[in-house]
């Protein structure tokens, strides 16, 4: 499988690869039926996403480092630039969608929460009515892609329906949904996070960014995610930090300036700080 670099270094597995196995004009989805074990030891990311819908399985699937166990009827979402890795056992079976960036978008708002809530929840667990109604869908969009007069618009609408429906679901289990409901200024935090961590890491930019004080705003995150302001961009940039270990032969060094760092002990205690191990030792273990 053929790997790119984004510019900052970041290896990625890139969805035209998997395009090759799919015999269709569509260059920006692809449909995989999934059937016995399967195994990916090494994490990695991609540049697109993914939406994995399971019927009879078993496995681990580890993203961003927490492991999830997999079963029967469960949802599993991947963004771009998430690392993961895992192992399905024999007589799983299942289906994937990989979809480009641009096509994403065209049905994204069918997704009622914010991407920072699937993030933190990326595994949904289904009914039996929702996952005969994906499935249903899934299958739909596979007839459509290999028809030889495919609408992209069809395939897109049904995409429409999937967000739907999996937000139905992750409706029952987002213990943070209200959270977001009641202050969308946490939502919009977190979000400018995703954009400024490597350059910005100071509560008073962001609380600038959302017209508020610092102080106030440490105070929001304090009363709804039990965490100080400044411990919400720590454990971004943790984050990030643990997907370049895993996922890129940059050194600790590099990391650490690719992630805004001016001095890479200084960036060795941070982590060390955060997880009690340091940096190198984190890349040996398993």
């Amino acid at each position: 499988m053929a790997i790119k670099k984004t510019n900052q270094n970041i290896p990625l597995l890139g969805l035209q690869e998997f395009q090759k196995e799919q015999d269709t004009h569509l260059d920006q989805l692809v449909f995989n039926e999934l059937h016995g074990e399967r195994h990916i030891d090494k994490p990695h990311q991609h540049d697109f996403f993914i939406i994995i819908l399971f019927d009879q399985a078993k496995g681990v699937h580890n993203i961003d480092f927490v492991d999830y166990k997999i079963n029967n009827h469960q949802i599993h979402l991947l963004f771009p630039g998430q690392v993961h890795k895992w192992h399905i056992e024999p007589d799983t079976t299942g289906y994937q969608l990989m979809i480009g960036r641009d096509f994403f978008e065209s049905f994204s708002s069918s997704f009622r929460f914010s991407f920072a809530q699937y993030h933190n929840h990326p595994v949904i667990e289904l009914s039996q009515e929702s996952y005969n109604l994906l499935e249903y869908e899934f299958l739909a969009i596979k007839t459509e892609i290999e028809s030889q007069d495919s609408l992209q618009e069809l395939i897109s609408s049904r995409t429409s329906v999937i967000a739907s429906i999996i937000s139905k679901e992750a409706a029952k289990v987002f213990s943070d949904h209200n959270i977001y409901q009641t202050e969308p200024r946490i939502a919009k935090f977190q979000e400018l996070i995703n954009i400024n961590f490597k350059e910005e890491k100071s509560v008073s930019f962001y609380a600038s960014k959302l017209n508020i004080s610092a102080n106030y705003l440490n105070i929001l995150c304090k009363k709804y995610l039990k965490i100080s302001a400044t411990e919400v961009i720590q454990q971004r940039i943790l984050l990030e930090a643990k997907r370049h270990l895993k996922a890129t032969a940059l050194s600790v060094k590099e990391i650490a300036f690719e992630l805004g760092f001016v001095d890479h002990s200084y960036f060795s205690n941070f982590f060390k700080t955060q997880t009690g191990t340091a940096p190198t030792n984190f890349r040996e273990q398993l």
